[in-house]
């Protein structure tokens, strides 16, 4: 459990499904696509804390003054340069009205001592181009573009049609 002044960055419960879901929805609003996102509370629940077999996806939360107002959602990745697991960073959100309390820094930081812990060699995600305020900060600590590589998501019809390819 990591503390910074009077926040906790802890391990999400299953009883805070429904703050993340709301951390979500507001994190798709910010990248203006409220619509997007349709998980469900059940989704989460059956993916993070399933009754059977592994989790799917790993989040953290940031408590401030008995809130949850921040969550980290990743999972295990893997490198098949350095043949050692890693973390992609699915989403990072903190409440907007909760910036500025280092509580971003502090989820970031676990995620990093997470790697460091298990032997993992890398913590990644991908950022918005526009999103200028997201991208200063990581940089601010220590993270690096890969401006070499461009990131393809196939969805929706296309899926469907390779997948019957």
């Amino acid at each position: 459990m990591g503390r910074v002044s009077d926040i906790e960055i802890r391990e999400a419960t299953a009883s805070d499904v429904p703050d993340l879901i709301r951390l979500v929805q507001a994190l798709a609003a910010y990248e203006k696509e409220p619509d997007a996102a349709t998980a469900t509370p059940q989704q989460f629940a059956d993916a993070l804390f399933p009754a059977q077999g592994d989790p799917t996806a790993f989040a953290l939360v940031g408590v401030r003054e008995g809130a949850v107002v921040a969550m980290a959602i990743w999972f295990r990745s893997f490198s098949t340069w350095t043949g050692q697991a890693g973390i992609w960073l699915e989403d990072l959100f903190v409440d907007p009205h909760q910036r500025g309390h280092g509580i971003g820094k502090a989820l970031l930081a676990r995620l990093a001592a997470t790697c460091i812990e298990r032997g993992w060699t890398r913590l990644e995600w991908a950022v918005l181009d526009w999103n200028t305020p997201s991208i200063e900060f990581y940089r601010a600590h220590g993270a690096r573009t890969l401006d070499d590589w461009t990131t393809f998501r196939l969805d929706g019809d296309g899926l469907a049609r390779l997948a019957s390819a």
